[in-house]
Order: structure tokens, then sequence, then C-alpha cells
């Protein structure tokens, strides 16, 4: 089993991994130990009592983080005609359809959100296994299919840090919730965006708590438990 460094060590020893704690002292301790050189992302971990290979117990969303991610998000968007050059006064990084859907089919996926309008579905469909493992293909479920007058609110969510809720093979769901350069109000207010959408989208078919277990992680530091009734209990404004 690999040793950890001493700045690692360091930083473990400014969490107590016996104790679960309030969501505040969390995101305060998780940006005490985020120690590296380069500014870490905070990550949210969060193990659900959910079952993956039932549909009606699968959770597939999207939370709008108020004060975003800390880092540009390159948007890709499937248009044609008019909806194309809306796309592009939105700000979209890269408009197109055949030509995209060529590039991207020859493995180019140099992008961090991709959104169609329902009219080149029919075509972008042929991507899945490319898009599909990257979690990039669009989708009516995250907010990604948009019709031709919703371009511009979907690129300009997207820019702003839009994050996606899914579960995992083994039921747990990652999102990252900021940087550790963030104040700690501004990561807070991220966590309580998230939670609340989980909160507000938990599979009915679940029966029982949701979240079973949940911490928060930087980039290259420790992970901080959280206590489950005070994260549940949050809400965004």
């Amino acid at each position: 089993m690999p040793k950890h460094g001493k700045r690692y060590n360091n930083a473990t020893e400014l969490v107590d991994h016996d104790k679960a704690y309030a969501p505040e002292e969390a995101v305060a301790i998780i940006k005490k130990t985020a120690t590296a050189k380069f500014d870490e992302t905070i990550e949210a971990h969060l193990r659900t009592s959910a079952d993956p290979r039932h549909a009606e117990q699968q959770i597939r969303t999207v939370a709008l983080l108020p004060n975003g991610l800390g880092k540009p998000v390159r948007v890709l968007v499937f248009a044609q005609g008019d909806a194309a050059i809306t796309a592009r006064e939105a700000g979209a990084d890269y408009v197109g359809s055949d030509d995209l859907i060529q590039q991207i089919d020859g493995g180019w996926v140099e992008f961090d959100t991709a959104i169609a309008t329902p009219d080149l579905m029919g075509r972008v469909g042929r991507l899945g296994r490319v898009l599909g493992r990257k979690g990039l293909m669009p989708n009516p479920r995250t907010g990604t299919v948009v019709q031709p007058q919703d371009i511009r609110r979907a690129v300009d969510e997207a820019k702003k840090g839009r994050v996606e809720i899914r579960l995992d093979r083994t039921a747990i769901i990652h999102v990252p919730i900021g940087k550790a350069s963030f104040e700690e109000k501004a990561l807070l207010e991220n966590l309580t965006a998230l939670i609340d959408m989980i909160n507000r989208n938990r599979p009915s078919a679940v029966k029982g708590s949701f979240i079973r277990t949940s911490f928060l992680t930087s980039t290259m530091g420790p992970s901080v438990k959280l206590d489950l009734s005070s994260l549940l209990a949050v809400r965004a404004e």
C-alpha cells in the first residue's frame, strides 16, 4: 500500500475521522486541508441506499451552483439555422451539426457540456458510444436537449456552474462544488444548492434514508465526514 507524503499526513491531523461534522465545520476544515500548490477542487461524495440496476431508483438531474465551479466551462451546442446563431451569441464555445458529429465520432471530446436541439438528436444519437461513457450525451432529463428558444438559457446555465447529479455503479453520487480558493460561504452555498436538489429529486421507489453517508474531499487531501442530520436539513434560498 503506497505511503502518503508529509503534506497529506499533516492535513490528516486536522481531521477527526471518528467525528461527523456539520456542513459549516466541514467546509472550514476542507479548506485548511487543501494545501497543494494548485487550486484544488472540492467534491461531495454521497453514498445512497438506491440500487442503480433499477431504473425507478435512479436519480438524474442537475443543480445550478450559485457560485459556479471556479473554472471555465467549455460548452458545445448541436444546432443549426437560427438556433446555431443564438448559441454563438450566448457564448457557446463550439456550435455545429454534422461537422461536429463527424469530429466527435473520430474521438474529439475537448468540451465539458453538450447541448442539442431536438431536431438533431436523431443524428447525435450515433455518438452514444463516445459521449455516453463520458457522461456528455445530451439528455432531456438533464436539461441538455432544449428547444431553440431555450438555447440561450441553457448555455448561460452551463457556463455559470451547472453540475449533473447521477449515481455511479456503486450507488454513489460524486459532484464538484467549487475550488479551495472559494470563500467558505460560497462553498457552503454551493453544497446547499446540491443537497436541496437531491432532496427534491430523490427517487420515490427508495424507502427509508436515501443518503447513507456523505463526505467532502479536496483533490489531494483527506476526506471529511458530514453529519447527515445537519446536511439533510439544509435548504436553498
